[in-house]
C-alpha cells in the first residue's frame, strides 16, 4: 500500500507546485505593467507634449491623472475583491488597463491623453494589491514565506525604476505612441491567463448591498485632492495658490470624516481597524518611506540628467540601468539570507541602505554621469528587495486570513502616497534652494571677485570677436556666466534633496526593531485571500 501511496504523493508534489506557480506568475505580470506604466512616460513627456501640440503646464497632467486614479483605487481593492471574486476583478482590471492602454496610444490631443491615463490608472490599480494577498493564499510555509515577497516586493521596487529606462529607449526607437501599445498583448495575456487559471474564491454580490458609498465617496475626495496638492504643489506655489488652498481644506474634511466613519460603519471598504496590530501599522510607515526611498531617486536623477547634464531619454535610460540590474542581483541574495535569518535584521540593512545610497548621491557634482552614478545606484538597487519584501511578510503576514484582502489596499496605498509625498518634498527642495543657492553664489560674483572678473573678461574678447562687438561680447559672457552659476545652485539642491531622504531613511531602520517576528502559516485557508 505504501509503494502505492508515496509515488503518488510524489507526483501530486510538482504539479500542486505548478498550480501555485503559474497563476501566481501570470498575475505578477500584470503587476509589474501597471506599476511600470506609473514612471514609463517619465522621460518621455516632452515627447508625447510636443506630439500632442500641450502647453508645458498641462504635460505633468499625462503622469498626475494616472496616480491620482490609482491611489483612489487601490485602497478598495480588497473590498473589490470580495465582491467580484480575485479571478473577474483581476481579468476584468488587465482588460481595461489593456483598453485605457491603446486609447492612450490613439489620443489626439492633451485633454483626450489626461482621460485615458486616467482610466489606465483607475482600471489597472486593483492589479496591484491583489496579487500582495495571493501570494498568502499561493504559498504557505516558512520557504515559501521568503520567496513570494521576494518576488512580489522586486516587482514593486523594479517596475518604477525599469520605466524611464524602457519609455526612453520606446520613445527614441520608436515614438510615445508604442509606450502604450506595447501594453496590449500581455495586458491580453493576462487577462485570459488569470481567466483559466486562478481560482481563489467566490464572488459576493451581496455585498454590494451593505457597502459603505459614502465612505468611498470621502476616500476618493481625501486621496485624489491630497494626491494632485501634492503633485502640483510646487508648481503653483503651494499654499500661495488659491487652487492648492482649497484641495488642502477638501482632502483634510474627506480624510477626517473618512476615519469617523470608517471606525464607526459596520461594514468599511477599508480595515482602519488593522492599524491597531503593532506590526501593520509600523509596516505602513516604513512602506511609506520604502515609496519614498524608491520614487525620491527615480524622480531626481532623469531631471538631473536631462536638465543640467541636458542627457536625451535614452541617455538617461542607460545611465539609471545600473539600479535595475542591483536590484535583480539582489533577490537571490535576499532569498538566502532570509530562509536563514530574521526578516526585521534583513529590513533594516535594506533601510540603512537606503539611506547610505542617498548620502553617496548627495556628493553629485554638475558633470555626473552613468560612470559616477554607478555606485550610488548599486547602493539603492540592491537593497530594494531588502527594504520592500519583509515589510510584506511582517506587515500583512501579522494579520489574521479574515482581514487580509481589506488591510492588503491600505498597506500598498501607503507605498505609493510615500512616492507622491517623497517627489512632493524633492520639488518643494529643488525649488527653494536652487533659488537660495543661486542667490548666494551671485552674491559673490561682485567687481571684488578677481577670479569671476577675469572670467568675464576673457570669456568677453572671446565672444566679442565671435559676435563682431565688444558690448555685445560682454552681455553674452554676463549670461554664461549666469547659466554657470544656476547650472552650480541647481546641482547643490539636488544634493540637499538627497540628504532630506538620508535623513528619513535612517530614521525609519531605527524604528524596524519595534516590529514583532512573524511565525509562517503553515495550512492554506480558503479565507486567506
Amino acid at each position: 500500500m505504501n509503494a502505492v501511496v508515496q509515488p503518488a504523493a510524489a507526483a501530486a508534489a510538482p504539479a500542486a507546485h505548478w498550480k501555485s506557480t503559474v497563476p501566481f506568475a501570470v498575475m505578477c505580470v500584470g503587476m509589474f505593467v501597471a506599476l511600470l506604466d506609473i514612471q514609463i512616460v517619465a522621460s518621455s513627456l516632452q515627447d508625447i507634449g510636443g506630439g500632442l501640440s500641450a502647453a508645458q503646464d498641462d504635460i505633468g497632467w499625462v503622469q498626475t491623472s494616472y496616480l491620482i486614479a490609482e491611489i483612489i483605487v487601490i485602497p478598495l481593492s480588497g473590498w473589490l475583491t470580495r465582491v467580484f471574486s480575485t479571478r473577474w476583478l483581476f481579468t476584468a482590471s488587465a482588460l481595461g488597463f489593456t483598453v485605457a492602454s491603446m486609447l492612450c496610444g490613439l489620443a489626439w490631443n492633451i485633454q483626450s491623453m489626461i482621460v485615458f491615463r486616467a482610466l489606465q490608472g483607475l482600471l489597472g490599480a486593483s492589479m496591484i494589491p491583489t496579487v500582495f494577498t495571493s501570494s498568502f493564499h499561493y504559498f504557505q510555509g516558512s520557504r515559501h514565506r521568503v520567496y513570494a515577497p521576494a518576488v512580489v516586493g522586486t516587482i514593486a521596487s523594479l517596475a518604477p525604476a525599469l520605466g524611464p529606462i524602457i519609455g526612453g529607449w520606446i520613445t527614441d526607437t520608436l515614438n510615445w505612441h508604442w509606450l502604450f501599445y506595447i501594453n496590449l498583448i500581455p495586458g491580453l495575456a493576462v487577462a485570459f491567463g488569470v481567466a483559466l487559471m486562478v481560482d481563489i474564491d467566490k464572488p459576493d454580490l451581496s455585498l454590494l448591498k451593505e457597502a459603505d458609498y459614502a465612505g468611498i465617496v470621502l476616500m476618493a475626495l481625501c486621496l485624489g485632492t491630497l494626491e494632485y496638492v501634492l503633485e502640483d504643489g510646487t508648481r503653483w506655489n503651494w499654499f500661495s495658490d488659491q487652487t492648492i488652498r482649497r484641495c488642502t481644506a477638501i482632502a483634510a474634511i474627506a480624510g477626517a470624516l473618512f476615519i469617523v466613519r470608517s471606525l464607526t460603519y459596520r461594514f468599511p471598504v477599508v480595515d482602519l481597524r488593522a492599524l491597531t496590530n503593532r506590526n501593520f501599522s509600523l509596516g505602513c510607515v516604513l512602506s511609506f518611506v520604502t515609496g519614498m526611498g524608491i520614487f525620491a531617486p527615480i524622480f531626481l536623477t532623469p531631471l538631473f540628467l536631462g536638465y543640467v547634464r541636458g542627457f536625451s531619454a535614452s541617455q538617461t535610460g542607460i545611465a539609471i540601468f545600473s539600479t535595475g540590474a542591483a536590484s535583480l542581483a539582489g533577490v537571490p541574495v535576499y532569498i538566502a539570507l532570509g530562509r536563514r535569518m530574521d526578516l526585521r535584521w534583513l529590513m533594516m540593512f535594506g533601510l540603512a541602505s537606503f539611506g547610505i545610497a542617498m548620502w553617496s548621491y548627495s556628493l553629485i557634482t554638475h558633470d555626473w554621469g552613468g560612470d559616477q552614478l554607478l555606485l550610488p545606484q548599486v547602493l539603492r538597487g540592491f537593497p530594494q528587495v531588502f527594504a520592500v519584501a519583509p515589510a510584506v511578510t511582517l506587515g500583512l503576514g501579522s494579520l489574521p486570513p479574515a482581514r487580509l484582502k481589506y488591510a492588503s489596499g491600505l498597506f500598498n496605498m501607503m507605498r505609493n502616497l510615500g512616492g507622491a509625498v517623497g517627489i512632493a518634498l524633492c520639488a518643494a527642495i529643488l525649488n527653494s534652494k536652487t533659488n537660495a543657492h543661486f542667490l548666494d553664489i551671485a552674491s559673490t560674483l561682485t567687481p571684488a571677485n578677481g577670479a569671476s572678473q577675469h572670467l568675464i573678461t576673457s570669456m568677453s574678447a572671446k565672444l566679442g570677436d565671435v559676435l563682431g562687438s565688444a558690448t555685445a561680447g560682454h552681455a553674452a559672457a554676463l549670461e554664461q556666466l549666469r547659466a554657470l552659476a544656476y547650472r552650480e545652485a541647481s546641482t547643490m539642491a539636488y544634493a540637499d534633496a538627497f540628504r532630506a531622504m538620508m535623513v528619513v531613511c535612517l530614521a525609519a531602520a531605527c524604528l524596524v526593531p519595534l516590529m514583532k517576528s512573524v511565525a509562517p502559516r503553515s495550512t492554506p485557508s480558503a479565507n486567506a485571500h
